[in-house]
């Protein structure tokens, strides 16, 4: 009996101390995070609480292919909450929706450009940018030596010559460059690389037969006229490792969190044959998409300070380096860049040179669906069952149909603008 009464006054002496240390249940902040993030996020919030006991962090983990639909009705519901993580692509969009607080007092100084811009809309800064996920060469070095190159070639003239050559050294299943045909990513880098603006008049309008689009459209489509690439869509794609570890092809565009899977995924004889370039570009390096994640306040929060608080601590440069560590993901902030983790790491330095020029998609909410037009339209002109010029004339017309609202909203825009 002595032990229960001893067990009870143990008990309730440990109550009375969690609930004396916890804070107040009006301190929590909600931040949702998508995918494998989430957990590296409850490992760095340990640090942050640490430093404002007042505050408890409840990360909430959402799967990436529901996370866009998720936050939609959560803003309809008025049950976003405080902190976000959101795709660069999406920011547009919900600002748009002025779901989101801008961030005042968000450090940008140390940060890569072209991933800032992505993050501001009608000169506000919205999001914090977190971590990037640029598009660069993953290659072969020993398939490139072959055919006598040290390094992929800068220029699309000499990457093309490259991959004529390994083409002809190639066997018949094998191949220059693997390039899946439902992605709009890479038609989308070659025509920023080329200098076309995608969208004209203020974004009210496709521009897919200017000519700074018709010389990346043609240019993509070679890759595959001339058998550089097979024609395959992502769902196709036997094995992407153990292909790139036989030699079936010597290039592929690809992005940071595939360093990781082919350092483990890939056999020990090839794990000195592999490396990466920064895109070759129409007349020298070029341009890759300011993609990957950034962190951001709801409107709704009743706690914007403590929430912008957490934001910056995540956006630190030594939480950068930990995060990276953890995930693999890669910072958005320079002085990051210049720890040995990732100074001394194979594989990433040509991605911190890459960062150096990437600019983001178009600012506007409609860019999600345009892009699935990039892919239909591609592919459908990969195949063949549209001309190149029938491709570019129906991807003009389906986005002029997408920007119709656009266009109305701005007629009636007082200021001329639009969201």
């Amino acid at each position: 009996m002595l032990d229960v009464i001893r067990g009870w006054i143990l008990g309730a002496w440990l109550f009375l101390l969690v609930a004396c240390s916890a804070p107040p249940p009006g301190n929590t902040l909600h931040f949702w995070v998508m995918g494998r993030e989430g957990e590296a996020v409850r490992a760095l919030a340990v640090e942050f609480e640490r430093r404002h006991p007042d505050i408890h962090v409840k990360v909430q983990q959402i799967p990436w292919s529901a996370a866009h639909e998720k936050l939609l009705t959560a803003f309809a519901g008025d049950a976003l909450p405080d902190v976000i993580q959101l795709g660069n692509t999406w920011i547009p969009e919900f600002a748009a929706l002025d779901a989101l607080r801008p961030l005042e007092g968000g450090d940008t100084a140390d940060m890569f450009p072209g991933l800032v811009e992505g993050s501001r809309v009608a000169g506000r800064l919205l999001a914090l940018p977190w971590y990037v996920d640029t598009r660069l060469l993953f290659y072969r070095r020993d398939i490139l030596a072959r055919a006598g190159y040290e390094r992929p070639p800068a220029t699309w003239a000499g990457w093309r010559a490259a991959m004529a050559r390994i083409r002809e050294q190639a066997g018949p299943d094998q191949y220059a460059l693997l390039l899946p045909i439902t992605e709009w990513q890479v038609p989308v880098i070659l025509s920023l690389q080329a200098g076309s603006g995608l969208l004209r008049d203020g974004a009210q309008w496709g521009d897919f037969r200017g000519p700074a689009f018709r010389r990346a459209f043609g240019f993509y489509l070679d890759l595959f006229r001339k058998g550089f690439a097979p024609a395959l869509a992502e769902a196709q794609m036997s094995n992407l490792y153990q292909d790139f570890a036989q030699g079936r092809f010597a290039f592929y565009i690809t992005g940071p969190w595939n360093i990781g899977e082919f350092q483990r995924r890939l056999p020990p004889a090839v794990w000195d044959e592999w490396e990466t370039a920064p895109l070759p570009g129409p007349e020298g390096p070029g341009l890759s998409l300011a993609g990957g994640s950034s962190l951001a306040v709801a409107r709704s929060s009743r706690r914007p300070q403590a929430a912008l608080a957490l934001i910056r601590f995540l956006a630190e440069p030594e939480r950068q380096v930990e995060f990276h560590r953890l995930t693999g993901d890669l910072p958005t902030r320079r002085s990051a860049w210049e720890s040995p983790l990732l100074r001394d790491a194979p594989h990433t330095g040509a991605f911190r040179e890459q960062l150096g020029a990437v600019t983001p998609t178009p600012g506007i909410p409609e860019w999600e669906r345009i892009a699935a037009q990039f892919a239909h339209y591609s592919e459908k002109a990969v195949r063949g069952a549209l001309s190149e010029e029938q491709a570019l004339t129906e991807l003009d017309s389906a986005v002029d149909r997408i920007l119709a609202k656009r266009r109305w909203l701005l007629a009636r825009s007082p200021a001329g603008a639009a969201p």
